[in-house]
């Protein structure tokens, strides 16, 4: 007899870490894609008053923001756990959410906060795009130029720029004016009200032209999540593969992040349930899962706190909290490397 082989990577096997099996995947995605497109309808027609031709493209592009953002936010952030094989780091541990926060800081002290606010949309995106793939592009140097570099080198390297990051953004803002502070603090979270259409435009081009060589690096990523000496045992160009994923998650990051503001831990969110409704890790499931749920997180936590709790509170705080639970609680389990 033929022994049964597990569907599971062998890292996640023995860390005993077990999906829910209550539904095949198909079922998933068929039940995930139908409260996605139930909840985008009725963002856009609930309460829909007023002139329709003003409200409208203007509810179509803000839901246009948010499925933009789930795709990026949620491919890049499996694709960058698988990579370096840990199911609680998100590819803000590079810095770049540190560094876009540094940009809008500097910006800020050296032109003033409302000046900041007055700047060509395009230019700014375009400026903070550049600056943040390019800081990628250095790490990436760093990481794949002589001997002896790893990938934990790299997370290493991203975690201090970050950590110096972050300081030179808090120094900066004690030695501005409150006044300013106050209008920059609105930089700091995720925001799709402020969404420029022709950005919008831009950033899904980029989405979609970066998902695709993705979605065609799954049945690779299913055997990197073996671990390094396996992949390479079975015949994986490791290192060629693993700059790629990487080179895709930085611009994800970085469009999403220029387009919208900083979302620490929505990735990690969205990833950690998408791997609880697998039956298997299969990235066929597993990635479009994961963006189905960010659709579902952002349209319908928009939603409510537009219909019920009338604009209380900002969004990307309610997912940064919820996010910020879920990784203290994946933290405490100790089961996920």
């Amino acid at each position: 007899m033929r022994a049964r082989t597990s569907p599971l990577p062998t890292a996640v096997v023995q860390s005993g870490r077990t999906p829910l099996r209550t539904l095949p995947p198909r079922a998933w995605l068929a039940v995930l894609g139908v409260t996605a497109a139930a909840l985008v309808a009725a963002f856009l027609l609930v309460d829909l008053q007023g002139n329709l031709a003003y409200v409208l493209p203007r509810r179509l592009n803000r839901v246009g923001a948010m499925v933009l953002v789930a795709v990026a936010v949620g491919v890049s952030t499996v694709l960058f756990q698988t990579v370096t094989g840990n199911r609680i780091l998100t590819p803000s541990i590079m810095g770049l959410d540190a560094l876009y926060i540094l940009i809008q800081t500097v910006l800020a002290f050296a032109l003033g906060a409302r000046t900041l606010l007055t700047l060509g949309a395009p230019v700014r995106f375009i400026v903070e795009v550049a600056l943040l793939v390019g800081f990628s592009w250095l790490l990436y140097r760093w990481l794949f130029t002589g001997g002896g570099r790893s990938l934990h080198l790299l997370l290493l390297v991203g975690i201090v720029f970050g950590v110096f990051f972050r300081g030179v953004s808090s120094l900066l803002q004690r030695l501005m004016d409150p006044s300013e502070y106050i209008i920059l603090q609105d930089l700091f979270f995720a925001s799709f009200n402020r969404v420029d259409p022709t950005l919008l435009l831009i950033s899904a081009v980029a989405v979609l032209g970066l998902c695709v060589p993705a979605w065609r690096l799954r049945h690779r990523l299913d055997v990197l999540a073996l671990g390094r000496d396996t992949a390479v045992g079975l015949g994986v160009d490791h290192r060629r593969t693993v700059t790629l994923v990487l080179v895709i998650c930085s611009v994800l990051v970085a469009v999403s992040t220029a387009l919208v503001g900083p979302a620490t831990f929505f990735g990690l969110l969205v990833s950690a349930l998408a791997y609880q409704l697998c039956n298997h890790f299969r990235h066929a499931v597993v990635l479009p899962v994961a963006v189905l749920l960010g659709v579902i997180a952002l349209v319908g936590g928009q939603l409510v706190l537009e219909q019920v709790f009338a604009f209380d509170t900002a969004l990307s705080i309610v997912i940064e909290f919820t996010g910020g639970l879920v990784f203290i609680a994946l933290l405490l389990k100790g089961r996920i490397r």
